[in-house]
């Protein structure tokens, strides 16, 4: 009988050391370090970076039960907050890329793969933009039935990047509601674990 209780918390052990292993393996665990020099694009970087830690620490651990829950009929549940997320880091990224944006299918994704894209999506975005000399050339182009909307990139300042970071705090205020906090560790204002 101890034999057994001894390997499960072996095996418990190590799959919880796989998870964090895991975990510390996706983009924004911390905030890369800062560039030594401020420009347009390393400025734009560091807040796409801002956004990308505050996600990854209000998604990570969450549950079944955080991911339906809602804080009345009229708000969407946490994952719908999640997937809404996915879109704006997409709308980040083909900014980034110079793509049309025209619509996305996430709903055969599970949680982990959403919050896996959107990571890669902000963190590819980030490093564009931290590259870049030119701002200019970056726009945001949504294919609609009336053809081709351009806007310039200050759209993406206060459209989906501000809207990303006020969504990650529903999703931190979701899941203090549904009974599992946000790591009280993760410094936004240092971007990484507090010891």
């Amino acid at each position: 009988m101890k034999n057994k209780w001894f390997v499960s918390l072996i095996l418990s052990i190590v799959l919880f050391m796989m998870h964090a292993q895991n975990n510390k393996d996706l983009p924004y665990y911390e905030i890369p370090e800062a560039p030594e020099n401020f420009s347009g694009g390393t400025v734009l970087s560091r807040m796409v970076d801002g956004l990308g830690f505050r996600y990854y620490w209000a998604t990570e651990g969450l549950r079944s039960e955080d991911l339906v829950f809602r804080p009345s009929e009229e708000a969407r549940t946490t994952e719908e907050t999640i997937d809404h997320i996915l879109s704006l880091s997409s709308v980040i990224l083909n900014s980034a890329l110079n793509k049309v944006n025209e619509g996305n299918d996430f709903k055969n994704l599970t949680f982990e793969e959403k919050r896996k894209l959107t990571l890669h999506n902000l963190k590819k975005a980030s490093d564009i933009f931290r590259e870049s000399e030119n701002l200019d050339d970056f726009k945001i182009v949504f294919k609609g039935k009336s053809g081709l909307n351009t806007y310039p990139l200050w759209n993406q300042i206060n459209g989906p990047i501000a809207d990303a970071i006020w969504h990650c705090g529903q999703v931190v205020s979701f899941r203090r509601t549904s009974g599992n906090p946000f790591n009280g560790k993760a410094s936004v204002f240092l971007g990484k674990l507090r010891e």
